[in-house]
């Protein structure tokens, strides 16, 4: 297993590289002072110089243009990032490496062609892409997959429905998922080993119809 932990080398050299193009800047800006009351996006403060004397993040510069993304469920995003976003962060004040940088470098270095991941991270993927161009790294394909949430919208969490899984259960709730997923796994592969449903599962995904939405709403 990699951890993040072990991999600084990779992205300070990434930074280091977008240093030498003077695409990055210091910025002293705490999370209040860094956004206006009804946008998030960055103000621009420390573009021109960051206050002496308080922790230091490093921001990336980004500039207007529409950044294109093409997802292979959720379809066509187009974002400019400068206006929707602004400068967004590298390196946190407290030192640790943002979750932007990280993505891109990671994703780089192990050779990933393809990104499944869940819808709730959809609106990451523009930053990732225009991160990806600024230090001439490939882009993968990607494929956002629908997220469950509770009844009213808000994430699903264990303190809201914190029932515990039964293994002896396991063949079912796989079962459950993979329906919600828009899938319909045949009832004698629910009560049989979970490796059995688990290869139906990866013979029957790239013939599924999966619902191009970001959310999918539990009953009450």
């Amino acid at each position: 297993m990699t951890r993040q932990s072990e991999r600084t080398g990779l992205y300070e050299a990434a930074l280091a590289t977008l240093a030498s193009r003077e695409l990055t800047f210091a910025c002293s800006c705490s999370r209040r002072d860094a956004r206006g009351e009804e946008s998030p996006r960055y103000l621009g403060t420390c573009r021109t110089g960051a206050r002496p004397g308080r922790a230091l993040a490093i921001r990336l510069k980004v500039e207007p243009g529409t950044v294109a993304v093409e997802d292979r469920l959720q379809g066509s995003m187009h974002q400019d990032v400068a206006s929707d976003i602004g400068d967004f962060v590298l390196k946190r004040r407290d030192g640790y490496y943002a979750y932007q940088l990280a993505v891109v470098v990671d994703d780089a270095d192990q050779n990933i062609t393809d990104v499944v991941r869940g819808a709730d991270l959809w609106d990451n993927t523009p930053r990732q892409v225009y991160l990806q161009r600024a230090l001439n790294l490939p882009t993968p394909r990607y494929l956002h997959l629908p997220v469950l949430v509770e009844p009213g919208g808000e994430k699903l969490a264990k303190s809201r429905r914190s029932i515990p899984l039964d293994p002896e259960q396991a063949p079912a709730l796989l079962g459950n998922a993979l329906t919600q997923l828009g899938l319909a796994p045949p009832p004698d592969l629910l009560g049989g080993p979970v490796h059995t449903l688990l290869g139906w599962a990866v013979t029957a995904w790239p013939t599924a119809e999966l619902p191009p939405v970001p959310m999918l709403r539990l009953a009450q």
